[in-house]
């Protein structure tokens, strides 16, 4: 699975750092997302990146294999 985002689009909504904190974060300049890793670091961290991407209101995070 890789992590795609897109901090072009990204409303700052923070939805994906609530629901992956180990996995995304808010830009300080402008709250845009951050993608801080690429691997899984937890069970159940698929779940939880899944579950950010489905919330994310703008679409700025994508899924692929």
């Amino acid at each position: 699975m890789q992590i795609q985002t897109d901090p072009e689009i990204c409303v700052g909504a923070g939805m994906c750092a609530l629901t992956a904190p180990d996995m995304f974060d808010q830009s300080e300049e402008d709250g845009t997302v951050v993608l801080l890793r690429d691997d899984l670091p937890y069970e159940g961290a698929e779940n939880d990146v899944r579950e950010a991407v489905e919330r994310c209101p703008s679409g700025a995070l994508r899924l692929a294999d």
